[in-house]
């Protein structure tokens, strides 16, 4: 198993990079279908109405779901305008066509899950494009993508080596109290290494704030998720990632920090 996600790290991380440096359309295009699969995923997890329908064979409404996915992404590349219209279009979508089914006692759970998903992992997950559109773009976004990863990698191998206690037993009882204070010094510094080395146009107290508020908001992100999976009885939301699960377990803690990365910027720095 370790050596499948070495292996899937070591050729997926310069695909990412380069797609992250590239921008534009390409990026906006590998970014919706990455979500799009992952919002499938989650409405696999979420929509329990036929557990033996397979990943590959959705629901109408998971479907739905993912198109309307791909419609907030393309709506966040156009522009802020497109992007709230593109939500608005996507949520309703979904309840559109809940009601064209016309069978409530079956379809209510699979329209909750949809409506969830395009909110969970569409309208947050989107902000990669977002954030990838401010001037220094790709530079931001590394430090999003980067910063999560090495906050995740500290945490997981403090709690491999030093973990004792348990941090939430009942939503994953992999994660400690050590592990997690490994993320919060690890993020701290690899986040404040990342903003001196990628250049990003911040005093060094603005560094600093973010990398105060990084780490938690990568901790709770990752929490997030596991309970969506505990909810759903399940390890991992999918195969489709050799060696990491799914698309939606790598995806986590990028759904809250991407955000508070975009926000920040905008808001604090910019």
């Amino acid at each position: 198993m370790l050596a499948q996600r070495l292996i899937t790290a070591a050729l997926g991380i310069p695909v990412i990079v380069g797609v992250i440096l590239l921008g534009g359309i390409v990026y906006a295009i590998v970014a919706g279908a990455i979500l799009a699969l992952a919002s499938l995923e989650f409405c696999a997890l979420a929509d329990r109405s036929d557990e033996s329908r397979p990943l590959w064979r959705p629901r109408p409404l998971a479907l739905t779901a993912a198109a309307g996915v791909g419609l907030i992404v393309a709506g966040a590349e156009a522009g802020i305008d497109e992007w709230s219209g593109a939500i608005a279009a996507a949520v309703a979508l979904t309840l559109v066509v809940a009601m064209l089914r016309a069978d409530p006692p079956r379809d209510f759970a699979s329209w909750v899950a949809a409506a969830t998903a395009v909110a969970y992992v569409g309208f947050l997950g989107s902000h990669v494009v977002l954030l990838r559109d401010l001037d220094d773009g790709a530079r931001w976004v590394l430090l999003a993508v980067l910063g999560t990863w090495a906050t995740d990698t500290f945490a997981y191998a403090a709690g491999r080596l030093f973990g004792r206690v348990k941090l939430a037993p009942r939503i994953s009882p992999g994660k400690t109290l050590e592990g997690t204070a490994a993320a919060m010094i690890g993020g701290f510094a690899s986040v404040f290494a990342l903003g001196m080395v990628l250049d990003l146009p911040m005093s060094t107290a603005e560094l600093v704030l973010l990398c105060v508020v990084f780490p938690p908001f990568a901790v709770i992100g990752d929490l997030a998720e596991s309970f969506v999976k505990r909810g759903a009885g399940v390890k991992d939301t999918s195969d489709l990632v050799p060696g990491h699960g799914g698309f939606l377990d790598r995806l986590d803690s990028l759904l809250f920090t991407v955000p508070l990365v975009y926000y920040f910027a905008i808001w604090v720095v910019l």
